[in-house]
Formats: C-alpha cells, sequence, structure tokens
C-alpha cells in the first residue's frame, strides 16, 4: 500500500526516526516541531543515523542527500494538511497530545488519517476530541525507528476497519512488522509487560537489593537481554517511564504499577537518563 506524503509531528528522538524511515522509503514527509532549533536539531540526528548506514555501505551519498531532501522542516502546523497521513510524536503528555489532534482535526483534509506514535495514552481519548475518530489510530514506532522492526497497531474504540487497514499498510510498506493490540487499554502490548519490568528494576536499586550495574548485568546475563533494565530506562528517558507507568497507575488502579519513588526523584531532579547526561549512570564524564 503506497504512501506518498505523510506529516510527522515532533522532531525529538522518535519523530525524527519516523521522518527518517518514511523519507528512505521516498515518501515526501513534513515535519513540525515548535522551534526552528528543534527541527535543525532533529535533522542533525537524521543525517548523522545516514552517516552511520553509509559508513556500513548500507547507503550512498547520494541515497542520503535524496533522503534529506524528501523531508521539510516547519513550525507551522498548516503544512500538514494535505497530507495523506499524519503522525503525532509529541511529549508523553495527555493534554498535549489532545491539544494537537484538535489542531490537526481542523487543519487536516478530511480525508486525512491522524495517528498518535503514544506508547501508553488512550487512542480512544485522543480520538474523541475530533470530528473524524473513525479515523484516528495508535501507531507505536519503537526505538531506534531506524532499527527496530515492530510498529504497534492500536484500535480506538471508534476507529474503522478501513482506517486500521490502511495504516497497518502503511506500516508494511515502511518495512515494519505490524502486531496489533486488541483492546485499548493502558499501555497497549508492549509497555503493558515492559515498563512494570524495568520500574522493578528501580525498585531493586531503591531498596538496596543490588547496585545500578548488579542488575543490569543480572538480566542481561540471566535472561539474555540485549541491555539491562537500567539502561534500557535512560535510553527510553526516565520522565517518559515515569509518564507511561503513572497512565498505568491511574488507568487500572492496580498498586502493583505505582511508579517507584526513586524514578520520580530521578525525574524531579532533571535526571531523565542520556538526554540530559545522567540518569542512572552518568552520561556527561
Amino acid at each position: 500500500m503506497s504512501l506518498q506524503s505523510a506529516g510527522v509531528i515532533g522532531a525529538g528522538q522518535m519523530g525524527n526516526g519516523i521522518a527518517q524511515v518514511m523519507a528512505q522509503k521516498g515518501v515526501r514527509v513534513v515535519m513540525v516541531d515548535i522551534s526552528e532549533e528543534s527541527l535543525n536539531k532533529g535533522m542533525s540526528t537524521i543525517e548523522k543515523s545516514c552517516d552511520r548506514l553509509i559508513k556500513k555501505e548500507k547507503m550512498t551519498e547520494d541515497q542520503k542527500k535524496e533522503l534529506v531532501a524528501r523531508i521539510e522542516t516547519t513550525t507551522d502546523i498548516q503544512k500538514v494538511k494535505d497530507c495523506q497521513m499524519v503522525v503525532e510524536a509529541a511529549t508523553e503528555n495527555v493534554d498535549l497530545k489532545l491539544n494537537i489532534f484538535k489542531q490537526l482535526d481542523e487543519v487536516c483534509s478530511s480525508e486525512t488519517l491522524l495517528c498518535s506514535n503514544t506508547s501508553s495514552i488512550s487512542i480512544t481519548k485522543i480520538a474523541g476530541v475530533t470530528r473524524r475518530p473513525d479515523k484516528v489510530v495508535g501507531m507505536h514506532f519503537m526505538n531506534p525507528v531506524p532499527l527496530m522492526k515492530l510498529v504497534e497497531g492500536i484500535r480506538g474504540l471508534q476507529t474503522s476497519d478501513e482506517s486500521f487497514a490502511t495504516v497497518k499498510g502503511y506500516a508494511e510498506f515502511l518495512g515494519k512488522t505490524w502486531v496489533e493490540s486488541a483492546k485499548d487499554m493502558p499501555g497497549f502490548v508492549v509497555n503493558r509487560i515492559l515498563m512494570p519490568m524495568i520500574n522493578e528494576a528501580v525498585y531493586t536499586l531503591h531498596e538496596g537489593i543490588a547496585s545500578v550495574e548488579d542488575i543490569d548485568a543480572a538480566m542481561k546475563l540471566g535472561t539474555n537481554q540485549p541491555m539491562g533494565p537500567l539502561t534500557l530506562a535512560d535510553f527510553i528517558g526516565l520522565d517518559t517511564c515515569l509518564a507511561i507507568m503513572n497512565v498505568l497507575y491511574d488507568g487500572l488502579g492496580d498498586s502493583k504499577y505505582r511508579p517507584c519513588p526513586l524514578l520520580t526523584k530521578y525525574v524531579e531532579a532533571g535526571w531523565f537518563g542520556r538526554k540530559s547526561g545522567r540518569g542512572f549512570y552518568n552520561y556527561a564524564q
């Protein structure tokens, strides 16, 4: 199923990755963010990602130039009005996402499919602020987007079969494997399982059971995970992990999803992981 044009809202680590994957498949992409600085940073990340592919002989310099040329950057959300599909990849904040979808509903053609890359927030709730809830679909990419094969598809209560099938086709066109979250429940599939594991690793540290290094080594060598849960938390962003745990805790009302107090404290301190230079590990050294 061919995708010719797409909008991406957000130029951060998920947004620029989604834009790169789309442009690599020949899609014309409009990437939107609130500042030129964020857009420039996003494009710089894309170019560095392409350079790594060139070094591995998986891309040529000419292919990089063509890819970059397919991505238009702008602070004007109006520029996505004629896109076939728009993927929102903003911060995991409910109010922010609802506001973006209200704007997209006003701006975009009535035929445009509106997708959210949310990792935990209700698609039904997001769709409810639009006049086209049947055309709103959850399209959760994994980080880093250019390397990870999975896209998690989430159907809101109002999502039509046609919209869901079309977005699935687009994901497969981009070379991704589609798994369906049959119910629009907090955390969907991946984060319903992953985030409680990370949260439990933080509790293990908080309670003094083991050090950061030993927790990660235990899970890597004992369960054959490619990286330990605390390293992974730093990579995802501790603020994102906390936001997802709060969605699980509030949405499901079970104490087993209560965020670890240490995770909350790290976020309060501005220790978000790799992106801030400090998390469970210190990256500023």
